[in-house]
């Protein structure tokens, strides 16, 4: 089991992470800055989570929404005491793993099996 410190640790870094996408949408789309500027009051961490997000970040760059999804998948973890357990056995992750992609879902051996079957697949199409 990851000790305290550790996930309090990812879960500052998740957050930041978090920040910095938002930021990012902010510098690239003048709607969506215009938005999160409205509203002052709250916490710009706690913006993607409003309802304002759904139309607004499908416009947005693919890649940070996805990982600004698994950011989010990855601080709900924290707080069902799930973070750092492979979804698909349910293994351990390691803490350098972690620590690199800190909203991994996979341990290394069940991703390195599902980058082998993507490949696999492709090569048949």
């Amino acid at each position: 089991m990851l000790n305290k410190a550790f996930i309090d640790e990812m879960e500052q870094k998740l957050l930041t992470l978090k920040e910095e996408i938002i930021e990012q949408f902010m510098s690239e789309n003048e709607d969506f800055k215009e938005m999160v500027e409205d509203m002052s009051i709250k916490d710009l961490a706690d913006v993607a989570a409003d309802d304002i997000g759904k139309r607004q970040l499908e416009a947005l760059n693919q890649h940070e929404v996805k990982t600004l999804r698994l950011v989010e998948s990855a601080i709900s973890r924290i707080h069902n005491e799930k973070y750092g357990k492979c979804l698909s056995c349910g293994a351990k992750i390691p803490q350098e793993r972690l620590r690199a992609i800190p909203y991994a879902l996979l341990c290394i051996s069940c991703k390195s099996g599902e980058e082998k079957q993507k490949r696999h697949t492709s090569q048949e199409e």
